[in-house]
């Protein structure tokens, strides 16, 4: 006949089986914490950085290389010497709207006026280049800068992100002369935008102001002569 063990020994089998089941969930836990905090490294890079770097002015311009232009804002081909694009830039910023009275309300009722864009520029290295401001101008920071104003009738398109503003094509500004890189540019598109369209609830008094965040990218490009 088998003899059966002692309480001593079953206590201390349950003792060892919950010392190791304990162990097992602190290890578990562990693995759980580094997934959460992306420390996980491949090839000697962390993927946090990689996430960040998907992110980078030089990420955002080389995807916007394989973005389908609509035809609504897309350069002429200005066949047979062609164009070239002679800079482009990733914006990141904001849109500024302020409240206007909208027109035959009554009682008074506001709306969102758009005012300017405030933005920097950076290049495909990642270095801040220039600045986007009122005008609208686009200026790096050799002096370089340009003006910009809509065509007649305006050349716009709907951003496939709903959310976003317009995707543009614009021309110099009449009266003004590009200077350095932009001498001789005749269009500057607006692609890949992100944001910045004013909000769907309108302003509820006079002089409210608004600034939105947006991201975009630039394309400057002259004809070849």
């Amino acid at each position: 006949m088998q003899q059966q063990p002692n309480s001593c020994f079953k206590f201390l089998l349950l003792f060892v089986c919950t010392a190791t089941a304990f162990a097992a969930c602190k290890r578990e836990a562990m693995i759980g914490d580094l997934n959460a905090n992306s420390r996980t490294e491949i090839n000697g890079t962390s993927t946090t950085m990689i996430a960040e770097n998907g992110n980078a002015p030089a990420a955002q311009i080389a995807a916007s290389e394989k973005l389908t232009i609509p035809a609504a804002i897309e350069v002429p081909a200005n066949l047979p010497e062609g164009n070239t694009r002679v800079a482009t830039f990733y914006a990141e910023g904001v849109q500024k709207y302020q409240a206007r009275e909208k027109a035959g309300s009554d009682p008074v009722a506001y709306e969102w006026a758009f005012v300017a864009p405030q933005a920097n520029l950076f290049d495909a290295t990642n270095a801040k280049v220039g600045t986007h401001g009122a005008g609208p101008f686009w200026q790096v920071i050799t002096g370089d800068i340009i003006y910009g104003q809509q065509f007649s009738p305006p050349r716009t398109t709907p951003s496939p992100d709903l959310g976003s503003i317009d995707w543009l094509l614009l021309m110099p500004k009449a009266g003004t002369a590009p200077t350095g890189i932009f001498t001789n540019v005749v269009y500057i598109q607006r692609i890949a935008t992100k944001g910045g369209k004013a909000p769907a609830t309108p302003p509820t008094h006079a002089g409210e102001t608004i600034s939105v965040k947006y991201k975009a990218v630039y394309r400057f490009t002259k004809k070849n002569s």
